[in-house]
């Protein structure tokens, strides 16, 4: 199994790619949410300007945020900065666009996003339409070397759902999940199962994990601070998508139990942001990257048991499980100001 890194893009992430190179990670991902971060693609290209052999991956694109030619052309501008070393990872959107106020792109809108990009960066001639209609687009010049369209690069697709998952396997692609309140094992038991549906070889099919949170000291006032910080930001973003999904972005409800109470609690700030018109505003500011005041429901008990966080020791255990599991990469992301906890990981994955 490898190991990876993953970043809420800024521009000194490259700092932190680079020093997961040197401790010997896979790949550095960067998240793309332009409401919340920098660019994706600035920071990936420093990235990609101070790092030699680490891969640097889109973590992932979302098709309504660039035109496909736009697309394309970034993703070999920056395998023309690190040929061979670039991850073209996709999924249907969940906070670039949460934080508009918008729902998911449909999956036929993202298969045929992919299938013009990928087409592009194959240099065929594609057609691709745009408010006007159908355009047929191509590089017009990539023998000048200026882009680099030579080098391979893979397709990744961030898909939770078995209709995601079964667009995944009929692309071909590298699956990507999320660590959360399900289990991973049966998520990936249900992607291998639509992997083979398309006929597929079940030991051919990539799979990476993310997930948030700590490596644990033994001391208290140390690990619950860390789990707040390093672990706390996801378990916020869990919420931060069922204020949405049982509101008017929603519909749906959420079974009755303790989970529901705390919701309930959160629901009740909620409802008090303004303005009421666009409450997504507040509800997603910080989004994996730090825990609000008000969102007091977020403690550290919560915290360790919805992230992957513990001690060394059971954190290598679980880790053993996960690629028992049949996992190929599992990727950490490192939080804002927190990111000296790189080397904190680097321990546990040596010791898998």
């Amino acid at each position: 199994m490898k190991y990876s890194v993953a970043f809420a893009s800024e521009v000194d992430s490259w700092k932190w790619a680079k020093r997961a190179e040197e401790l010997g990670f896979h790949a550095a991902w960067f998240y793309d949410t332009q409401l919340l971060n920098p660019d994706i693609f600035v920071c990936m290209a420093l990235a990609a300007h101070e790092t030699s052999r680490i891969r640097l991956g889109t973590g992932v694109l979302i098709p309504s945020n660039r035109i496909e030619p736009v697309s394309a052309n970034a993703l070999a501008s920056l395998n023309k900065l690190a040929p061979g070393r670039i991850d073209f990872g996709i999924g249907t959107g969940f906070t670039a666009r949460r934080t508009m106020g918008q729902g998911a792109v449909p999956l036929k809108r993202t298969r045929q996003y992919v299938e013009v990009v990928r087409s592009m960066l194959a240099g065929e001639i594609v057609e691709w339409s745009d408010s006007d209609g159908p355009h047929k687009v191509k590089f017009l010049d990539p023998e000048l070397g200026l882009i680099n369209i030579h080098d391979e690069i893979p397709l990744w697709f961030s898909a939770f759902g078995p209709r995601s998952q079964q667009l995944t396997a009929e692309l071909g692609a590298g699956w990507l999940n999320f660590f959360g309140l399900a289990d991973p094992t049966d998520a990936l038991n249900a992607m291998r199962s639509a992997w083979q549906q398309t006929g597929q070889d079940a030991s051919t099919l990539q799979s990476n994990l993310f997930f948030l949170g700590a490596v644990l000291s033994g001391d208290q006032g140390v690990d619950e601070a860390r789990l707040m910080s390093q672990g706390g930001p996801a378990t916020s973003v869990l919420f931060h998508n069922l204020a949405d999904e049982v509101g008017p972005m929603g519909g749906s409800n959420l079974r009755a139990g303790p989970l529901s109470n705390v919701l309930a609690d959160y629901q009740k700030v909620h409802d008090g942001y303004e303005p009421a018109d666009a409450r997504y505003l507040q509800n997603h500011k910080g989004h994996l990257m730090y825990v609000r005041p008000d969102e007091t429901h977020v403690t550290p008990e919560l915290v360790k048991s919805a992230t992957l966080s513990g001690t060394p020791e059971e954190l290598v255990e679980h880790l053993r499980a996960i690629a028992d599991a049949g996992y190929t990469q599992v990727t950490v992301q490192v939080v804002h100001g927190h990111e000296g906890a790189l080397e904190d990981w680097a321990e546990v994955f040596d010791a898998v």
